[in-house]
């Protein structure tokens, strides 16, 4: 049997409970995933973490979890699926409106790439409500967000809303988180 290589890409600014589970359930289903952290690499598209330290946060968050890598990318995600040998792309559904977003990107990547797959699955119920950007507006005004993200990125948070100079923060990335 062939060995199946998925990727899971995103922005992850920051990872949260509800990304790090899709990427557990996803290696107990593919033999290897690929956690692909975008890089916009486009000063317009401003987001509160570099690549550098989204892809930090999510090998700390991991911790020792065998079977994933995390690794930067640009460009087309069905390009880097490529490049990398994998044959499917995994992501997540939280609620109805994911839908309709997910299934026009999975059309669009299977028309540019019909030899990759692309896998969606169904976020648990308990992380419904989970986004990036939420996290980031909760966090923006010292809510508490240590039940939605790992130690390690609420920590980042704290240090980046009440360290920084907010002008380097803009408004969330207008991609689906």
């Amino acid at each position: 049997m062939k060995a199946k290589r998925a990727i899971y890409p995103g922005t992850f600014d920051p990872v949260h409970y509800g990304h790090l589970d899709l990427m557990r359930r996803a290696c107990a289903i593919f033999d290897e995933l690929v956690v692909a952290v975008f890089d916009h690499g486009r000063p317009s598209k401003t987001l509160l973490y570099s690549v550098e330290e989204r892809v930090a946060m999510i090998e700390d968050s991991l911790e020792d979890q065998d079977g994933i890598s995390v690794v930067p990318y640009a460009g087309l995600t069905v390009d880097f699926a490529r490049q990398i040998g994998a044959q499917v792309i995994v992501r997540g559904l939280r609620v109805f409106s994911d839908f309709e977003f997910e299934f026009r990107m999975a059309l669009a990547n299977q028309r540019l790439a019909p030899d990759i797959e692309v896998v969606n699955l169904i976020t648990r119920e308990e992380h419904t409500f989970l986004s990036s950007t939420i996290i980031r507006e909760i966090a923006s005004f010292n809510g508490d967000v240590s039940s939605m993200v790992p130690p390690n990125v609420a920590a980042t948070l704290i240090q980046r809303f009440n360290n920084q100079d907010l002008n380097s923060y803009s408004a969330p990335v207008s991609l689906r988180d």
